[in-house]
């Protein structure tokens, strides 16, 4: 009895690293010029920026304003209220990279080592206080001890997301206290008008990407409706809202908004220009939702009726994921643009980052001539936030399978 070998073809080995440079940078004569001068390009502006970065720039006005950036004007005896935010938000993120693993863990392990590098940052004392420090290394512990406790425990998302929802309300809490004088002396009331730099852009940024993603799907499934009222009432505000800039937004909610309103009600300016900045970006992530909408094929609804499900229930459970799916991409892009369009509320008077550090270049005449430091700062800060969203949409893209058929 013989036995029939079946013959196949081995799939073709990895190349090494000198095939790839060779089929990839050294193909040819041309390939190998441009690959020979691009490097001698690089390398000369690296080498450039290198000496400047190290040698030539003069970063005092970053290093002796550390908790202005941060925090701006907020007191300093009150920094308290701030560490535990920090605390609590390194909790959450440790309990969610166990829980959930992928992006959020790989967000927890980030959020860990930028707290070992802040701590070990050669800089003075003075500057940058051992306390500090150490709570700086406390928060390292937080991260790890969430890691292992969203490991351990059973946490449902649901209690997560609402854990999330709940340190929001506190840190708000936290940071403008109470004007009741029976617990004036243990959490006094701050202005919002003292909240400034980096706590500020993450405060406008998150309340406006968290609150417009639902009110901008509403917008599109409001603007798909067969009501003619509900249709009619969404393109007007979808419409008018893109069709003017953000300043414009701005100025309406903090300047116009208030002669509207009866003269004992008065809402905070903070909440005025977060108001602002969410209905701007509903407005256009409204029309990227819609835009995926209509991506869906006709067939996909017949089917739904098919089995016999209603208009929401074929909205909701068919229609609704897929289209969000595929436009991943634009809704994060979206969401780039607004934690940029932040340094717009420097219009309306509050010291976001970029507002923080005009203030600190004018503070002292000798620091004048040093915006080039302290630009490049504010805008490595603002870069490494845009590139972690930037990478977690891409990790999304390939958990959820988009590019794939």
């Amino acid at each position: 009895m013989t036995t029939a070998v079946e013959s196949f073809t081995a799939p073709p080995a990895r190349p090494g690293p000198a095939r790839w440079l060779k089929k990839n940078l050294f193909s040819s004569w041309l390939n190998t010029l441009l690959t020979v001068v691009s490097f001698v390009v690089i390398g000369a502006i690296g080498l450039a920026l290198g000496r400047w970065v190290l040698f030539s720039a003069d970063w005092s006005p970053v290093v002796e304003s550390l908790r202005l950036y941060a925090v701006g004007p907020y007191p300093a005896e009150q920094m308290w209220r701030v560490w535990i935010i920090v605390t609590m938000v390194s909790l959450l993120m440790g309990i969610s990279g166990g829980r959930w693993g992928g992006v959020a863990r790989s967000f927890a392990l980030a959020l860990a080592i930028g707290y070992g590098l802040l701590a070990i940052l050669p800089i003075s004392l003075e500057y940058l206080a051992l306390a500090s420090r150490l709570r700086l290394a406390g928060n390292i512990l937080a991260v790890g001890l969430g890691l292992l406790l969203g490991r351990r425990l059973r946490i449902k998302g649901y209690q997560l997301a609402l854990a999330w929802a709940i340190s929001f309300v506190l840190t708000l809490l936290l940071l403008g206290g109470l004007r009741s004088a029976a617990v004036a002396p243990f959490l006094p009331f701050v202005e919002s008008g003292r909240w400034g730099g980096l706590l500020l852009t993450f405060l406008l940024a998150i309340v406006g990407i968290v609150a417009s993603f639902p009110l901008g799907v509403l917008l599109a499934l409001g603007r798909q409706s067969s009501l003619p009222v509900v249709k009619a009432m969404c393109v007007v505000f979808i419409e008018t809202v893109r069709g003017v800039p953000l300043v414009t937004i701005l100025f309406m909610t903090s300047i116009l908004l208030p002669l509207f309103l009866p003269p004992e009600v008065r809402i905070d300016r903070v909440l005025r220009a977060m108001l602002g900045m969410t209905l701007f970006a509903a407005a256009y992530m409204a029309e990227n939702v819609r835009g995926g909408l209509q991506s869906i094929p006709r067939g996909q609804v017949e089917a739904a009726k098919a089995m016999g499900l209603n208009g929401w229930q074929t909205m909701l459970l068919i229609v609704l994921p897929q289209a969000l799916r595929v436009v991943i991409p634009a809704i994060v892009g979206q969401f780039i643009a607004l934690f940029m369009d932040t340094t717009l509320a420097v219009i309306v008077g509050l010291l976001e980052l970029l507002a923080i550090g005009r203030a600190i270049i004018n503070s002292n005449p000798q620091w004048l001539l040093l915006d080039k430091e302290v630009f490049s700062f504010i805008a490595l800060v603002f870069w490494v936030f845009t590139f972690s969203m930037a990478y977690a949409s891409r990790r999304i893209e390939t958990a959820v399978g988009l590019g794939k058929r």
